[in-house]
């Protein structure tokens, strides 16, 4: 087999098959299995053999050549990671140690051949959820609240995410929706981090949308229920997304709460401070400044900077806009703030 092929199913099988048959001839013998072991390790590290570059990132068309040789070799290397793995439990320490170097490498490469793929794959669906602060959440009147299609955005998100899972998750995930966690595999374990980020990605925007009206707040809950539904179906199943899709469950009946509700809530235990406190802006007088429009942010550039700083930076930022908020209404004279917020 040449470098740079990736070996049949066939091939695999027989490398697996030798491995073990020389384990289990030598297994007695100390010497010979440490022997055994560092030849096995030679066979891992000529498996190795994932392909960079721009063709294993694309997702606009099917999977092409390049992804599908990665997609080949995630899953030939997830298999002699498993099943060698399985041979070395109970085998001398020094033996295990050397083999399982090169295992953790293959683990390492499969996860490799295809983790650019989701990146992709992630950064184009957090594009289509920054549309949401090109749309229009201020709108008033019965057509508005009338009107039960998805937003723009929302539909172009569950476009893509249908794609995604046509062209390329149907052909990494197993064909059961549901898989537990003790048979994870590399993709799996990628796309429910996917689908994870993607629940707490658009609550975080979600949540900055300002102004949102009456009908706003039932067109945001439709977004909401569609977004669910797309990433249950087509990503991962949703009520095993723990915390993620305990917050978007969450945050639908909390953008209706009065404001004097808020602070009383049980729904607030499901939900990040950030995200509550952002979304008060949204019940805010008009001069009360963002974060983002006091530090002149796109809704990109802050989502960036909360994604390198914790609940306590974020805090420190809307405290800021809050001091400042203060002072012009000091400065205007004014005897009583405004009953909206903390």
């Amino acid at each position: 087999m040449s470098r740079g092929s990736v070996p049949s199913k066939e091939h695999i099988s027989r490398i697996i098959s030798r491995i073990q048959e020389e384990i289990e001839a030598v297994q007695l013998d100390a010497h010979l299995t440490l022997r055994v072991f560092v030849k096995s390790a030679r066979l891992c590290f000529y498996l190795q053999n994932e392909i960079p570059g721009p063709e294993a990132r694309q997702i606009t068309g099917a999977a092409n050549p390049a992804q599908l040789k990665n997609f080949m070799l995630c899953q030939h290397l997830q298999e002699v990671h498993t099943r060698i793995t399985s041979m070395i439990t109970g085998l001398p320490t020094v033996a295990a140690d050397v083999l399982s170097a090169a295992l953790g490498t293959i683990y390492g490469v499969a996860g490799d051949s295809v983790t650019s793929l989701f990146q992709a794959m992630l950064d184009r669906l957090e594009s289509c959820i920054l549309q949401i602060h090109e749309q229009n959440f201020s709108t008033l009147g019965l057509d508005a609240a009338m009107d039960n299609n998805a937003s723009p955005y929302m539909e172009e998100l569950q476009k893509s995410i249908l794609h995604f899972r046509t062209e390329f998750l149907s052909r990494l995930l197993p064909s059961s929706g549901a898989v537990s966690v003790g048979t994870e595999t590399i993709c799996t374990r990628l796309v429910r981090s996917m689908a994870s980020r993607v629940l707490t990605f658009f609550i975080r925007h979600a949540a900055l949308v300002r102004p949102l009206s009456e009908s706003g707040k039932l067109r945001m809950a439709r977004d909401m229920a569609e977004l669910e539904l797309a990433v249950g179906q087509n990503l991962f199943p949703v009520e095993q997304l723990g915390a993620p899709y305990r917050a978007l469950r969450a945050f639908r009946p909390v953008i209706f709460l009065d404001t004097s509700q808020l602070e009383s809530s049980p729904l607030l235990q499901d939900l990040p401070p950030s995200v509550i406190l952002h979304h008060l802006y949204s019940r805010a007088p008009d001069d009360l400044q963002s974060p983002l429009q006091r530090n002149k942010l796109t809704p990109l550039q802050y989502s960036l900077w909360m994604d390198s700083q914790g609940e306590d930076q974020i805090w420190k930022g809307i405290k800021a806009t809050l001091d400042d908020y203060a002072a012009k209404v000091r400065a205007r004279g004014d005897k009583e703030f405004s009953l909206f917020i903390l």
